[in-house]
């Protein structure tokens, strides 16, 4: 494990690879019967995910599993109280979710609203077959009754804790970093 002041390198850019490439084949061993899945992620680091996993699941079983992508800004539950000054970006769902099987993906999974609003979100657009959850990271600590469907990697950490997922058409770099928050003693 790489260690930089306060921060653990959880999963550098070759493990990172391998662990996409993991999910790719549950995803197909799990959804051979499916065949009417698609790949929705949530903004930011999620699209750039299920983008790659589309990739790769092309690469492995020769199908295209087309993607979408949702931004939740709008269906968070704290919404009013951050008082955003960000505008949402645009969704692109270029299917139909009706009776789709649906993988929704995202990079770190923690207290479950993320997911939450992403789930009220899709369910605005149509009445999908299923919505199954595709993390990279799940780091614990759920305040809603949400389960990851498949996990890259699970990371015990405290609440002071943060996970950083760095992906390469985002931060221009392949790496999941655990920052170690102390708290002081006043």
């Amino acid at each position: 494990m790489d260690i930089r002041m306060n921060q653990y390198v959880l999963l550098d850019a070759d493990a990172f690879q391998r662990t996409i490439r993991r999910l790719a084949h549950e995803l197909i061993e799990k959804n051979a019967s499916a065949g009417n899945y698609v790949l929705i992620g949530i903004q930011t680091r999620g699209v750039p995910l299920a983008e790659r996993l589309s990739k790769y699941l092309s690469e492995i079983d020769g199908k295209t599993v087309p993607v979408g992508s949702i931004d939740i800004t709008l269906y968070r539950d704290d919404y009013r109280t951050l008082l955003k000054s960000e505008l949402p970006r645009a969704n692109e769902l270029p299917f139909s979710v009706d009776g789709k099987n649906i993988v929704l993906v995202d990079d770190v999974l923690y207290t479950g609203r993320t997911v939450r609003a992403a789930i009220d979100e899709i369910m605005s657009f149509g009445r999908p077959q299923r919505i199954q959850l595709l993390v990279l990271i799940d780091r614990g600590h759920r305040q809603l009754p949400i389960r990851a469907d498949y996990v890259g990697k699970n990371v015990p950490t405290s609440i002071q804790d943060e996970i950083k997922v760095r992906m390469k058409e985002v931060d221009g770099v392949d790496e999941v970093l655990l920052v170690k928050n102390e708290v002081g003693n006043e």
